[in-house]
């Protein structure tokens, strides 16, 4: 269990997370989502012990985090940018993270280096900035630590790169149950691999639930447009699509089974909503709305 309890970050005046306390589960992957400078990395950096919290406290299994080196030993951060000296080779940058995590597995970081194409000769500076994202997916997936951290850590990547490591992360994670925090912007690529989403917006917690039960809390209504119109009158509609008579809303909001059963008689199909627009709504908003919008 990882317990953060009113936990505060300042920069000077600036407040980057405010009273934040929230409870975290072994062998979940989490979502973290948030809008630039909403406290994301902040958070994270904090519940990795790379930064005192200003106030309040992070506690793993009973033991306060901040400079305890068994809870250190057993966290892996990676962020957007590489936490390794640029003129170190690739080789010896794996090296060196292998030897500070008790559960790296060298056979698979050598697998990993192969399959993202990653020269371990060449030096960490001369790598493209795809290859540098890749070697900090790399080092944060082999070494299998018990609290996993990877913050934003596909920036760089191209599409195909990006694909092999949410494959890898999801096989792995499943070969090697830990907990997994996911922080990122490209939430409908990885919406899938998500079983609790936490969502940060200005420094606090706005909400954290399973990934399934928040994308219950709307539908994609489709169906012939006069009777889509009808049926959403008075909803929260977060985005409407039309191809000729046609029309698609999607609005927030949990329907009874009347609701669907009355909308399926007049023409009307209903379908999950997108995690990304749920976000989008969710934090455009003061706080978070009751079910009916």
């Amino acid at each position: 269990m990882i317990e953060l309890r009113d936990l505060t970050v300042r920069y000077g005046d600036t407040v980057a997370v405010d009273d934040v306390s929230l409870d975290l589960h072994t062998g979940v992957v989490y979502g973290l989502l948030g809008r630039n400078g909403s406290g994301k990395t902040s958070l994270l950096g904090a519940l990795a012990s790379h930064r005192k919290p200003t106030t309040g406290t992070v506690v793993v299994d009973g033991a306060e985090a901040f400079e305890n080196p068994a809870v250190m030993r057993a966290t892996s951060f990676v962020g957007d940018t590489l936490d390794v000296l640029g003129q170190e080779r690739v080789c010896q940058a794996v090296a060196l993270a292998g030897w500070l995590r008790p559960t790296w597995d060298a056979d698979y970081a050598a697998k990993l280096i192969e399959l993202f194409g990653i020269d371990r000769r060449k030096r960490v500076q001369s790598l493209s900035r795809g290859q540098k994202s890749a070697l900090g997916a790399v080092i944060g997936l082999a070494a299998r630590a018990p609290l996993t951290i990877l913050d934003e850590v596909y920036l760089g990547m191209d599409a195909v790169a990006r694909t092999t490591f949410y494959r890898e992360l999801l096989a792995d994670y499943l070969a090697h149950p830990r907990t997994i925090i996911l922080s990122t912007h490209l939430i409908d690529e990885v919406a899938d691999l998500f079983e609790r989403v936490i969502i940060i917006d200005r420094g606090r917690i706005l909400l954290h639930e399973e990934a399934d039960d928040l994308r219950g809390r709307g539908a994609v209504v489709t169906g012939p447009a006069a009777a889509v119109e009808a049926f959403t009158v008075g909803r929260t509609v977060l985005a409407t699509r039309s191809v000729g008579g046609v029309r698609a809303d999607t609005v927030y909001g949990r329907l009874e089974a009347s609701e669907v059963t009355r909308g399926g008689a007049a023409g009307l199909t209903f379908g999950p909503v997108d995690l990304q627009e749920l976000f989008i709504h969710l934090t455009s908003v003061a706080e978070v709305p009751d079910e009916r919008g």
